[in-house]
C-alpha cells in the first residue's frame, strides 16, 4: 500500500501540533527504536497482498501470546547501549598486567567516572542480550508464523557470538580486570551485532505494540482478501478518535464501489469517511481495526482530498491546489490495482455553479474506473440529483433533525439516500451572527 503525506495528514495518522492522533493508540512500544519502526511501517506498509498477510500472523501470534514479550529490556536499555558503542574508549590497547593487577578499589579511585560507566554499560548489554536470548527460545515453539520465526533466528544466529555467554552472566560482584577485557572485547567485537540486534528487536517491539493496542481498544483483525474482487464489508465501524462514536454498517463491492454522501455540514459526512479510511490503512499495516468485523481486499493506496491548502509562495489558489490533488487522484486511478478513494466536499475554492461543473465532471469520470473504492460528499444537493437514476452508484445521507422552531438536531445517522437539508442560514442565525452584524 502507497499513502503519501497528504492522506496521513487527512486521516489524522501524524500530528504535528500536538492534537490527539491516531498513532498515540498504537504506539504501545517499549523503546525509541520500536517507536521509530512503528512510524516506518505505516509510512511504507507492506506492498504485497502476501507480505501483508505474513504481518499479521506475527501481530497475531503477539496478540495471543503477550506473555513471552520479555519485560528486561526498557527504554533506557537502548540508549545506553548507543552511548557505549559511540563514546570513545580511553584504551587503544588491551589492558596491560599493570592495570589489571589494581584492584576495583583503587580503579573507582583513579578512573572513578570511566569505571561506573564502564560497569553500568555492561549491565545494559547484560540486560539486552538476556531479553534478546529469551525472545530467541520462543524460535523453539509451536505455531510460530513464518515472518516472526525468520526475525527470531536472526536473533538466535547473533547471539552465537563467542562473547555472548560471558556478557550474559555479568553480576555485580564481576572483578574489574574481568570487567576490563570485556569491555575491550565487546566495544571491538560486539558493535555491529548489537545494532543488528536492536534492530530486529525495534521490528517485534512495533508489532507487539500493533498487537497490544489491538487488545487495549477491542479492534479487531480483519479478513483480508487479494486485491481482486474489490471489496470492503464493514459492520460496526467506528472511529477510533472519538469518546462516544457512533458505528456504521458498510459494503462496497465490483457492482457497487461508489458512494456518494449527502447532508448538512456537521452531520457527520467527513468523520465516517476518514473512519473509513482510518480502518483501511490499520488493516493494511497487519493490526485490528475500529470495528465488529472488516473484511477488504488488499489496496495500492488510499487517496485523500480533504484539506488542501493554498501556496502563496507560489501563486497557487486554494481552488488551483485543489484541482492539483485532483489531478494526482486521477493519475492513481488510471492503475488497474485498486485504491480507496476519498473526496470531501470537493471544489470549494470556487463559486456553486462551478462547483457543481466541476464536481459532476469528475463524477462521471469516477464511473470509468469500477476497480477502485471511492466515497465522494457532497453539500451539493443537486450533483447527487443528477446521478440519482444511476445504479452503479450508492447513495447514503446523514440524518439532521428540523423543528418548527428553528432549531436541529444532529443524529449522526446514515440512511440510504440523498438530503436536501440547508440549514447554514440557521448555524449562523443561531450563533448570534446576524443579530451581531444588525448592531449598530
Amino acid at each position: 500500500m502507497q499513502n503519501d503525506k497528504t492522506t496521513l495528514k487527512d486521516l489524522s495518522i501524524f500530528s504535528s501540533d500536538g492534537s490527539e492522533d491516531v498513532f498515540a493508540l498504537m504506539d504501545y512500544t517499549s523503546t525509541q527504536a520500536g517507536r521509530d519502526m512503528l512510524h516506518k511501517h505505516i509510512q511504507n506498509p507492506p506492498d504485497t497482498f502476501e507480505k501483508l498477510k505474513e504481518v499479521q500472523d506475527a501481530v497475531k501470534f503477539w496478540s495471543a501470546h503477550a506473555d513471552l514479550w520479555p519485560k528486561i529490556i526498557l527504554n533506557g536499555t537502548l540508549v545506553m547501549l548507543d552511548k557505549y558503542f559511540e563514546t570513545a574508549d580511553s584504551f587503544s590497547a588491551p589492558p596491560g598486567v599493570l592495570m589489571l593487577s589494581l584492584n576495583g578499589f583503587f580503579q573507582k579511585l583513579l578512573n572513578k567516572q570511566e569505571y561506573f560507566f564502564i560497569q553500568f554499560s555492561l549491565s545494559h548489554l547484560s540486560d539486552f542480550l538476556i531479553g534478546c536470548t529469551q525472545l530467541a527460545a520462543i524460535a523453539d515453539g509451536q505455531d510460530v508464523p513464518p515472518l516472526l520465526l525468520k526475525e527470531l533466528n536472526k536473533i538466535k544466529d547473533e547471539l552465537q557470538h563467542r562473547l555472548t555467554p560471558q556478557l550474559i552472566s555479568i553480576t555485580k560482584e564481576i572483578k574489574y580486570a574481568e570487567l576490563s577485557r570485556l569491555n575491550y572485547k565487546a566495544r571491538r567485537e560486539m558493535k555491529h551485532v548489537v545494532y543488528r540486534l536492536i534492530n530486529s528487536y525495534a521490528k517485534l517491539d512495533a508489532w507487539q505494540s500493533m498487537a497490544k493496542a489491538t487488545i487495549k481498544h477491542g479492534w479487531v483483525f480483519p479478513e483480508l482478501t487479494p486485491d481482486s474482487p474489490v471489496c470492503f464489508d464493514a459492520k460496526g465501524l467506528r472511529h477510533p478518535l472519538l469518546q462516544t462514536p457512533v458505528s456504521y454498517d458498510i459494503a462496497f463491492d465490483n457492482n457497487r464501489n461508489f458512494l456518494v454522501l449527502t447532508g448538512a455540514n456537521m452531520s457527520g459526512k467527513t468523520t465516517f469517511m476518514r473512519a473509513l479510511g482510518v480502518a483501511g490503512l490499520l488493516a493494511h499495516i497487519g493490526m485490528g481495526v475500529p470495528a465488529k468485523s472488516l473484511r477488504i481486499s488488499f489496496l495500492q493506496g488510499i487517496i485523500t482530498n480533504m484539506q488542501v491548502e493554498d501556496n502563496i509562495l507560489r501563486g497557487e489558489s486554494y481552488f488551483f491546489a485543489e484541482v492539483k490533488r485532483m489531478k494526482q487522484t486521477a493519475e492513481k486511478l488510471l492503475q488497474q490495482q485498486p485504491h480507496l478513494v476519498l473526496m470531501d466536499e470537493l471544489f470549494k475554492g470556487t463559486n456553486v455553479h462551478d462547483a457543481f461543473e466541476c464536481t459532476k465532471a469528475v463524477v462521471e469520470g469516477l464511473l470509468h474506473h469500477p476497480n477502485h473504492l471511492m466515497i465522494l460528499s457532497t453539500h451539493l444537493y443537486e450533483v447527487a440529483k443528477q446521478f440519482s437514476a444511476n445504479e452503479d452508484i450508492l447513495f447514503s445521507y446523514f440524518v439532521t433533525t428540523l423543528s418548527e422552531d428553528g432549531n436541529y438536531k444532529f443524529t449522526y445517522e446514515l440512511k440510504e439516500g440523498i438530503s436536501n437539508d440547508r440549514i447554514g442560514y440557521r448555524i449562523l442565525q443561531n450563533e448570534g451572527v446576524i443579530d451581531l452584524l444588525n448592531r449598530k
